[in-house]
């Protein structure tokens, strides 16, 4: 799975599961460091933060437009988010985490930088 689907697929799963008495506490927490490291990434940005508030309410809605948010702000390079996600959807599906589903796979991918502060130029050609 792709860096920007996990996020996204995780921020809804995380608020439909979130919001909820049966979630379990660990469920809970991790939604919420996932929310919180995405919210920090939109920080300053009053669109961004429309965005992720309307995906939680409407994730079918704003699936989209958090997609490009995610990916504009760097949100999909930070590792930190990526593995809060990966929790999230461990807790939320373990049999599909068991079989590999939540692995985030960039082989053959150009272009790809993991982990923080980053910066780069790319010139594919």
């Amino acid at each position: 799975m792709d860096p920007v689907t996990l996020l996204v697929t995780a921020l809804a799963a995380g608020a439909a599961a979130g919001v909820g008495e049966t979630a379990t506490m660990a469920v809970k927490d991790a939604y919420a460091t996932l929310k919180e490291r995405v919210a920090a990434r939109f920080s300053g940005d009053t669109s961004r933060e429309v965005v992720l508030a309307g995906h939680e309410r409407q994730p079918e809605v704003w699936c989209s437009p958090l997609a490009r948010a995610l990916i504009e702000s760097g949100a999909v390079e930070d590792q930190g988010a990526v593995e809060a996600a990966q929790r999230l959807l461990e807790l939320l599906d373990e049999a599909g985490a068991r079989q590999g589903r939540y692995v985030v796979d960039v082989r053959g991918a150009q272009g790809v930088q993991v982990g923080d502060h980053n910066s780069q130029i790319n010139r594919f050609g």
